[in-house]
This record gives structure tokens, C-alpha cells and sequence, in this order.
């Protein structure tokens, strides 16, 4: 039984350690191009949507809530949701834009 272990610990190659940093780095690699990558542009495109954004533009909030903003201030955005119907929410709330780019 222990000539079987010995034989079989034998046939395995010594010093094959670089080989498996190599797959490391290249799962961290593919990881990165297909999963941080696009969501730090996702992160970015939003952040330059709520830097630019003006009054008379139609927004949503992450809650679902439609409406048209009103009044921008450095934290938050005054939108009106209904006729004289308006709340105040958090810019980091707002999600996309709905204003028509034909106007």
C-alpha cells in the first residue's frame, strides 16, 4: 500500500506553483473586464447624468416615481409628481432621464 502512495505522489511534476499564478491572474483579469469594468462606466454615466441635470427635465427615482424636476439644489431635487403635487428626493435617488430630445 505505501509503494501505491509513493508511485502516485512521484508521477505528479514538482515546482508547477507559477502555473497555477498564471490562471489566478488570468480569472482576475477576465473578472475585470467583464464585471468592473462596464459597471465603473455604468457608475460614471449616472454620475454625469445627475451633474447635468435641469429644470423641465422628466426623471424616475429608484422607487419608480415619475415626474419633472422642478428645483435643483447641491443634494436633493424638487420634482413634481402630479399637478402641484411635489417632493423632494435625494439626487442619488434618480435614475434615468425621460425629457424628449426633440424639444
Amino acid at each position: 500500500m505505501f509503494t501505491i502512495l509513493q508511485a502516485a505522489t512521484a508521477a505528479q511534476p514538482q515546482g508547477g506553483g507559477w502555473q497555477m499564478w498564471i490562471m489566478l491572474a488570468l480569472i482576475f483579469v477576465v473578472m475585470w473586464f467583464f464585471m468592473i469594468r462596464p459597471q465603473r462606466k455604468q457608475q460614471k454615466e449616472l454620475q454625469a447624468f445627475r451633474d447635468s441635470l435641469k429644470k423641465g427635465d422628466k426623471v424616475v427615482t429608484i422607487g419608480g416615481v415619475y415626474g419633472t424636476v422642478c428645483e435643483i439644489k447641491e443634494n436633493n431635487v424638487l420634482i413634481e409628481v402630479d399637478n402641484n403635487v411635489k417632493i423632494r428626493v435625494s439626487k442619488q435617488a434618480l435614475v434615468k432621464d425621460f425629457t424628449d430630445p426633440q424639444q
